[in-house]
């Protein structure tokens, strides 16, 4: 049975065969625990995690040293808010983080709380992005950290990243930055930009799933969340999983490499996309600006069109409604709430994530299909046919 075209990567990524090649030698043969210097086998492990250190951190800008291995974002996440929460011992107690930014970070700043952390949550425009001027009137309070992503993982709105930082660092605040959606996609230069601590995971970027890293410089204090062993400057002990390692280290080299060429193909397809959509689909609307959008992304939403009952006459096409589900009961994103989107518009929305493996036929066959399964949805809905007989219908 034929597979569905995949235009899901801001979910996930398949691993890259060059990333599995470097991978494979250290699931068998080269087996050594990284922690054991007394024989060739661990040294051998140890200089490939060395190695793989120093690709991540040339991928992003920062030094090998400020490299901490973890077990991907959602982990890294916790380690930098978390631990700076809890590592700090004076009086500054709010946190400032965006509207958009994933449940991990925003789940995460409220958790701390419970340690007397106020945070404060700032809105975005409707291309996605915060004003530094609200910024900047939030950091007249005493603030320990602020976390603004690179890269939206919905729809694709790159902040500014280094302005942030320079804002953030004229209050004595630190800047947490969840890169995890920006790598291969947009350039990150963590040092150049004055980014504090940073979260990066291996599966967004054509490696496996379960490896990542926090990118934290040595001065900033962090308390452990784990404890035993002392690895990883004591911030994340445990023996390193070196074959995951090396696919990090792998992947992260590959798509800075790569990141310009791909950046170019991937976006001329994505522009077809939307040229495609805007040609056959009425009443297609796009969320997030256009601007300051990593080329992969397509968010739209569909007038008269609810997206779940649309990904199900879509089993040949791999894409992702813009709703969260809880217990069965679609919800809409607060992404796209964040944005001005009402429950409808916020319902109605498709994202198209795009990537290495795109080709000009996925692109056309996507196009085709969504155009097809949303005319038949649209002939038995009573509000498109009120829309189509010229009743203002309001909707987003």
């Amino acid at each position: 049975m034929q597979r569905p075209v995949y235009l899901d990567h801001h979910a996930t990524t398949p691993v890259d065969p060059r990333v599995f090649a470097a991978m494979a030698p250290y699931l068998q043969g080269c087996f050594g625990n990284a922690s054991s210097a007394s024989h060739a086998y661990g040294r051998e492990a140890a200089e490939a995690v060395t190695h793989a250190r120093r690709q991540v951190a040339e991928a992003v800008g920062a030094a090998p040293d400020d490299v901490v291995f973890t077990s991907g974002a959602t982990e890294s996440i916790n380690l930098a808010i978390q631990g700076a929460c809890r590592a700090h011992k004076g009086e500054r107690r709010q946190l400032i983080t965006v509207a958009t930014e994933h449940k991990a970070v925003l789940d995460t700043c409220a958790g701390m709380a419970a340690l007397g952390y106020r945070t404060r949550v700032l809105p975005v425009g409707a291309d996605g992005r915060v004003a530094l001027s609200e910024l900047r009137e939030a950091l007249a309070t005493p603030t320990l950290l602020v976390a603004a992503m690179a890269v939206n993982n919905e729809v694709g709105t790159v902040q500014p990243v280094a302005a942030i930082a320079e804002a953030a660092h004229a209050a004595g605040a630190l800047l947490f930055c969840d890169g995890a959606q920006a790598l291969g996609r947009t350039p990150l230069q963590l040092r150049a930009w004055g980014v504090d601590l940073c979260s990066v995971t291996a599966h967004k970027c054509y490696g496996p799933k379960g490896v990542g890293a926090l990118v934290a410089r040595p001065e900033v204090a962090l308390d452990p969340l784990f404890f035993g062993g002392g690895q990883e400057r004591g911030l994340r002990p445990g023996t390193p999983a070196v074959p995951m390692l090396v696919a990090l280290g792998e992947a992260m080299a590959l798509a800075e490499a790569e990141r310009e060429a791909d950046e170019a193909r991937i976006g001329a397809l994505r522009d077809q996309l939307w040229a495609a959509l805007q040609r056959d689909v009425p009443r297609v609307a796009l969320n997030g600006g256009w601007a300051h959008r990593v080329a992969g992304n397509l968010n739209v939403s569909i007038a008269c069109v609810d997206a779940a009952t649309l990904m199900v006459a879509l089993p040949d096409l791999a894409v992702s409604a813009g709703s969260a589900c809880s217990s069965g009961t679609p919800k809409p994103s607060h992404v796209l709430r964040a944005l001005g989107l009402d429950d409808e518009a916020a319902l109605s929305t498709v994202r198209f994530g795009l990537g290495r493996g795109t080709t000009e036929a996925d692109v056309r066959f996507a196009a085709r299909r969504v155009a097809e399964e949303v005319a038949k949805i649209r002939a038995s809905s009573p509000l498109w046919a009120l829309t189509e007989a010229g009743v203002d219908v309001q909707w987003g």
